[in-house]
């Protein structure tokens, strides 16, 4: 069952018995009070006809004595009263003995305002005669009136007396009832609350604890499992699912960084293990001072270059470079390209001094200034030519490597572009390719989009870099 049918079903349920057992309660008070107020209300009319009865009788003495204003009004007020009362002792009914008492005392009000009607009705008049009779016998009346006000309260009493001991048997029994629905409304309340902290609240305290653990790194935390079908239930089945796929998810990539950090520090192994540094070094500046002695400057001049490239590799792979050093690092490779060329290829340089500063992983210009060497220009028997163009665009420093070849087919430009095609060969001197400088420039600078291609052909080749501005004191993690 969902939580939301739980709490719309067992709460309106409680809640109407509940109301069901005030409501009872209310109607039980309210008979009793009805009885209570049938019987005073019996018991108030008698008392207030006896007096009403002794009003009549005082204002109109003093009526008889002063003739004045005030007792006139009061008396007629009072006369008033006692006629309204007697609309409403009309009404009431009594059986056997007690019947002729009431009818007898409903005889005697009547009586006792006609006699003072007449009374009043001389004295307007002034007949100022005959009476006094009449004022006598209304005096007895008014003593009869309230002698029998006080049997007719006897016998209300008195007939009322088992009622009165029925509702107090009603009442107890009502007390009583009252007291075992509050029993049992309390145990449905206190099981209603019990089996809802059960089946919502301390499911859900799991799952706060379980979610703390986790958010502190405990991914070996068991979600606890819940019977119910309900909103919770399949809130935990859905977290542990989520737990699981996390596990997945943070070894695979464990699994991806480690194969990624034995892939570069194989591959710096093995760019470093091909050779001997100090041995080769020796052996080129042995080569190079033999050289100088016997008069071949060239020759002595290409080993130094040659010297110089591999220092350079060797020294520098590990950290991020400059603009700078890799254009001196470009210039060896070409002195040492120049040896094997002879004139049939120029190298020309446009370069803005103030760009010179931009950090740059190592060993990015000259496996493109390679490429374009092997598969641009080294074919043509005369003529090549090859640019280094450095130059300050609006966001970004670009650098451009130019050749004038035979160019580079469409299908090769978009698997470049696609990062998926090498130009790299097997035999060449530096074994880093295109699609090896530009996935480090991707990691160095942190951007996608930094390498275009323009190329036709017969019409040469331009690889055009564009290097995000980046002050020169920037430290790079990768190279």
């Amino acid at each position: 069952m969902k939580i939301r049918t739980k709490l719309f079903v067992f709460i309106p349920l409680l809640v109407l018995l509940l109301n069901f057992i005030a409501f009872f309660i209310f109607q039980s008070g309210k008979k009793v009070q009805e009885s209570y107020d049938v019987m005073m209300q019996r018991i108030f009319l008698y008392k207030q006809i006896s007096l009403e009865t002794q009003e009549n009788v005082r204002f109109l003495s003093s009526y008889l004595i002063h003739q004045d204003e005030y007792n006139y009004e009061q008396l007629i007020k009072h006369k008033k009263q006692l006629e309204k009362l007697q609309r409403e002792l009309t009404v009431r009914q009594l059986e056997g003995y007690n019947a002729f008492t009431l009818e007898n005392y409903k005889n005697m009000v009547y009586v006792f305002l006609d006699l003072e009607q007449v009374i009043i009705h001389k004295l307007t008049r002034k007949q100022f005669t005959g009476y006094a009779d009449q004022y006598n016998e209304i005096e007895k009346i008014a003593s009869f009136i309230r002698e029998d006000s006080q049997v007719l309260v006897d016998v209300e009493l008195s007939l009322y007396q088992p009622v009165y001991k029925q509702m107090l048997q009603h009442t107890a029994r009502m007390n009583e009832l009252g007291g075992m629905l509050f029993i049992l409304t309390t145990i449905l309340s206190i099981v209603f609350a019990i089996w809802l902290s059960r089946t919502i609240v301390i499911p859900i305290h799991h799952l706060v604890h379980a979610a703390k653990n986790i958010s502190a790194g405990q991914l070996d935390t068991r979600i606890p499992r819940f019977d119910g079908h309900d909103e919770i239930g399949l809130l935990g089945k859905t977290f542990q699912h989520m737990i699981e796929n996390l596990r997945i998810l943070i070894s695979k990539n464990m699994e991806i960084l480690e194969k990624e950090k034995l892939v570069r520090e194989l591959e710096l192994k093995a760019l470093q293990s091909q050779i001997n540094p100090h041995f080769l070094f020796n052996t080129l500046n042995v080569i190079s001072k033999l050289a100088y002695i016997e008069g071949a400057e060239k020759t002595s001049e290409l080993t130094v270059s040659t010297s110089n490239l591999l220092r350079y590799n060797l020294r520098k792979l590990d950290q991020p470079v400059t603009l700078r050093e890799e254009v001196e690092h470009a210039k060896e490779y070409f002195a040492i390209q120049k040896a094997r060329f002879r004139d049939r290829v120029t190298f020309q340089l446009e370069i803005d001094e103030s760009c010179l500063d931009q950090p740059i992983p190592c060993l990015t210009l000259q496996p493109l200034i390679e490429n374009a060497f092997i598969h641009g220009i080294e074919g043509m028997e005369e003529g090549a030519n090859i640019r280094l163009i450095i130059e300050e665009k609006r966001n970004c420093i670009q650098v451009t490597i130019a050749d004038n070849g035979v160019g580079m087919p469409y299908d090769v430009q978009r698997a470049i572009m696609n990062a998926s095609y090498s130009l790299t060969k097997t035999g060449h001197s530096t074994g880093l390719g295109l699609e090896n400088v530009l996935r480090r420039l991707q990691l160095f600078y942190g951007v996608e989009k930094i390498l275009d291609i323009k190329s036709a052909p017969n019409e040469g080749t331009a690889i055009i870099l564009r290097l995000p501005r980046r002050e020169s004191d920037v430290q790079a993690t990768y190279c």
